[in-house]
């Protein structure tokens, strides 16, 4: 689940780099969360 959060995000994070929308911020902070849920997965994943 986690990681189709991630995936999505940074799909959309790539749709905001390509249109160059107003949006970009929100784009970026989208980028910041999915490369967070990555490195909690990441480390979940060590301590099981």
């Amino acid at each position: 689940m986690l990681e189709l959060i991630a995936v999505v995000l940074l799909v959309l994070w790539l749709l905001g780099l390509v249109s160059a929308h107003t949006m970009g911020g929100f784009i970026h902070l989208l980028l910041v969360v999915a490369i967070v849920v990555i490195l909690v997965r990441v480390i979940q994943g060590r301590r099981v």
